[in-house]
């Protein structure tokens, strides 16, 4: 029988280096007026129901807007996307994504108000550019509504 005897000196294997910083890919090109940040979410169940207790109502065949006062400085916005309405998660996630992005590129113009996105189930139907025009004359007309009401 033949028994390897250990070399006295040699290490079998090399210390791993640390890695070189990297950007990462998602803080890359994002301005803080392109970001989603938490303040900018309906998180806690008091908040939505606080919006559906007193409300204002815009809606049409596939979308309903519930508008709610804000104490806060900017306006937040959260879902009730029901699993009866739109079975599948894989189409609720991407309507929230697709609505998110709405609200991020037209928060600026946007009043200090709660929003709750509530869907139909007609929304299946509707392809997203058509979706992505109807939230464009939605917020255009939250800011009329709350210029007259303020």
């Amino acid at each position: 029988m033949h028994v390897c005897k250990p070399v006295v000196g040699v290490t079998l294997y090399e210390p791993v280096e640390q890695k070189a910083e990297r950007a990462s890919h998602r803080k890359v090109n994002v301005g803080v007026s392109e970001s989603f940040p938490r303040q900018l979410r309906l998180t806690r169940a008091t908040d939505f129901q606080q919006v559906f207790k007193n409300n204002i109502r815009i809606s049409d065949a596939s979308v309903t807007l519930l508008i709610g006062k804000n104490t806060g400085v900017c306006p937040r916005i959260g879902f009730a996307i029901a699993r009866k309405q739109v079975p599948s998660a894989v189409k609720r996630n991407t309507l929230k994504r697709l609505f998110r992005e709405s609200f991020r590129k037209n928060r600026h113009r946007l009043p200090a108000r709660d929003i709750v996105v509530m869907v139909k189930r007609e929304i299946l139907l509707t392809r997203p550019a058509d979706l992505r025009a109807t939230l464009d004359q939605h917020w255009n007309s939250i800011i009329k509504q709350c210029a007259r009401s303020c």
